[in-house]
């Protein structure tokens, strides 16, 4: 199997163009990580290149739930696998694109996946409802500081998950986690940007969404009904309070603009912190060339460490 070329960071640094460049250069085809874009229908806002869009260069693992279903890692890693597998099969390469840390996890390195118990996990949300997720988010602190540290007081789903995890094994959330080690052979790209870039890049984005015809893409898809997942993302949240005559139209592009700030940010951390990872600068003119240089020296075993001073450093601390 060649290695997968898996392209990483923050929303809004180029990596889906980025990734149809490195494809077509590399006759690869592309696999997504990006859990909101495995939902059919969900295109505005999630910014999903359209077929006309794609350059020829086929994509996988777009449009496979619908947006009822609840998005599963341990389902993504099956499928994901099974994509991969099925390109080696043809001896064809892989380019993974995608911001959701957990989803390339998933899909590149060893990740165990402990069992759930719908009445302890119903029993849990119905806590965060009475007593807020920051009470529960306490709690996990207590049992687990290292889950807790890494999971925010406002991720209420993933603070349920941890204490169901917790409960259901006697042992951490955290020891439960991918550590950093592939068991796909793989090499990392990350891009960076300029924190004043990427904001002034995510206005714009969040400008394409509007003007592009978001609020009538989630009228549509409330139609049939947005399940828990689909309902709260970045853009289709804000979108549907506008729809409810809860924020107007200034409001909710506002706070689709702090959230996908605040969701660039912690995208930022995760990746930054898998010392893997080989970051480039999303501004460079020669991008296209530097991340084809980085491919040519993976597959020649001669790559350089990652620079871990680099880019995601002063991005991270600007």
């Amino acid at each position: 199997m060649s290695l997968v070329v898996a392209l990483v960071g923050p929303t809004a640094t180029g990596k889906s163009d980025l990734a149809l460049a490195l494809a077509a250069a590399l006759g690869a085809e592309v696999v997504n990580t990006d859990a909101m874009q495995l939902y059919r229908g969900m295109d505005v806002g999630t910014a999903k290149l359209a077929p006309a869009e794609r350059r020829g260069v086929p994509h996988h693992l777009l449009d496979v739930l619908d947006p009822q279903q609840e998005a599963s890692v341990a389902d993504y890693q099956e499928l994901g696998r099974a994509v991969l597998a099925e390109l080696a099969s043809r001896d064809v390469r892989a380019v993974a694109v995608g911001g959701s840390g957990l989803y390339v996890r998933a899909l590149l390195d060893r990740m165990e996946f402990p069992g759930t118990d719908p009445q302890l996990r119903a029993a849990l949300e119905e806590r965060v409802e009475a007593e807020g997720a920051r009470a529960l988010h306490a709690e996990l602190a207590a049992v687990d500081p290292v889950a807790a540290e890494g999971i925010g007081p406002r991720n209420a789903r993933r603070v349920v998950r941890a204490l169901e995890v917790v409960a259901l094994t006697g042992r951490p959330y955290s020891a439960s986690l991918p550590s950093h080690v592939y068991e796909v052979p793989a090499l990392q790209i990350g891009l960076d940007c300029d924190r004043g870039v990427l904001d002034e890049r995510i206005e714009l984005r969040v400008a394409r969404m509007w003007d592009g015809g978001l609020l009538d893409e989630v009228a549509r898809l409330a139609t049939s009904g947005l399940g828990r997942t689909a309902s709260r993302a970045v853009g289709y949240a804000q979108a549907l309070a506008q729809l409810g005559g809860e924020l107007d139209a200034e409001a909710a592009r506002a706070a689709t603009a702090a959230g996908t700030r605040r969701l660039a940010r912690k995208q930022m951390g995760w990746f930054g912190r898998d010392p893997r990872v080989h970051w480039l600068d999303a501004q460079d003119p020669d991008l296209v060339a530097r991340a084809l240089d980085l491919v040519a020296a993976a597959d020649a075993d001669r790559l350089p460490p990652p620079d871990v001073r680099g880019p995601v450093r002063r991005t991270l601390g600007s």
